[in-house]
């Protein structure tokens, strides 16, 4: 098998190394602190294309393949795992989708700005009672002249604060259970939509997570996504899609934490040497390059067969779990080697351990990747 990127990959790799270094870098330490939303860093995301990186040109996006969507996605959250999420969300939750199931009237209106980074998106399924178990939808949309009007709760909605475009999952035919989803799309300020406070989380602090309210919010029968009852199809194959950047950002926190204990270990000196002629710190190490080049290519993996039209919903999930429990690990092996020093925000791997948490947590716990894992295992 050949490994080699391609030199537009290899393009697109330093040109967002760059871009994370010269323009998030700077503002990552306080945007944590104050848990600010970073708006002219993504608004630059936008003009560089790294908002519609999959999505066709005719849409407004750059045409990219899922793999060079992985190496960005990398190289920003090593930086920065707050800017990866909100990157991740609107690449393979909001833009992938409408791309596939959207209308050509839906395209032309939403999905363009979206991909041109002009307006922000967010994906709403999760909800106070349906996280894990996404069939048990509480939200309802009931029929109504021209459209549908939509009532309920969902939450942790990434970018829920800040997003222009909403798609939100909605029951429109309980009898049916899972088969009567919905998908819509809900613009922000519709009438009956509010949304909550923004969270105060342990990670990706920088990043914008609430409670979206909906009270007989009206969504015009044209931006149904798809149609009736295809909601949880919607869903579920955007999510496996979805894994692979999850995986892709913890990646980029595996590898940070890495490249600081490294780094570290050849600086730090004790017992009168750098603690990096130490064969405990060299096991360490030896085990955290090589759990990362692992979860690496499992996500390399995944992203090749969705590019090549495969069958990816277990390589998808492998990578997400790995790469997540790789992106913990690493994490807590680097403030381990840096000692005291790691548990102060002033040598940054604090940091790398609280935003890597999350994605053992967000687009599928681990033990639902395990679930999934199973089951392709077991369906031929």
């Amino acid at each position: 098998m050949h490994f080699e990127l391609t030199e537009d990959q290899k393009m697109i790799q330093q040109t967002a190394r760059e871009f994370a270094q010269a323009e998030i870098a700077p503002s990552a330490v306080e945007r944590d602190k104050s848990a600010e939303f970073p708006y002219d860093i993504v608004a630059k995301l936008g003009e560089l294309g790294f908002l519609g990186m999959m999505v066709a040109p005719e849409y407004g996006g750059a045409g990219m393949d899922t793999l060079s969507y992985v190496l960005a996605m990398e190289e920003i959250s090593k930086v920065d795992a707050s800017v990866g999420v909100i990157m991740s969300v609107n690449n393979s939750l909001v833009t992938y989708g409408l791309q596939k199931y959207a209308s050509e009237h839906i395209k032309q209106k939403y999905l363009v700005p979206l991909a041109q980074g002009q307006k922000l998106g967010a994906f709403a399924l999760s909800e106070p009672e349906a996280g894990s178990d996404a069939t048990s939808q509480k939200t309802e949309a009931v029929k109504v002249d021209g459209g549908w009007e939509l009532t309920g709760t969902k939450n942790w909605i990434t970018n829920g604060t800040t997003a222009d475009y909403f798609i939100v999952m909605a029951q429109t035919d309980r009898e049916k259970g899972y088969r009567g989803i919905t998908t819509f799309l809900v613009e922000k300020g519709s009438p009956g939509f509010e949304h909550g406070v923004k969270e105060d989380k342990l990670g990706i602090r920088s990043s914008d997570t609430c409670t979206l309210l909906f009270n007989k919010t009206f969504v015009p029968d044209e931006n149904v996504v798809w149609e009736p009852g295809k909601g949880f199809n919607f869903a579920m194959d955007t999510l496996n899609g979805g894994r692979i950047g999850i995986a892709a950002q913890a990646l980029g926190i595996a590898a940070a934490s890495f490249e600081a204990a490294l780094k570290y270990s050849k600086e730090r000196k004790a017992f009168g040497t750098v603690i990096s002629e130490f064969q405990a710190i060299q096991f360490k190490l030896s085990k955290m390059a090589t759990d990362l080049d692992a979860a690496r290519l499992l996500t390399y993996r995944a992203a090749a067969l969705k590019d090549d039209h495969q069958r990816f919903v277990k390589e998808a999930a492998m990578a997400k779990l790995y790469a997540s429990r790789v992106a913990v690990e690493n994490a807590l092996e680097a403030i381990q080697i840096h000692g005291g020093y790691g548990y102060v925000r002033e040598y940054l791997v604090e940091r790398f351990l609280r935003d890597a948490k999350i994605t053992e947590i967000y687009e599928g716990t681990s033990e639902v990747q395990n679930i999934v894992i199973a089951r392709e295992l077991l369906r031929d």
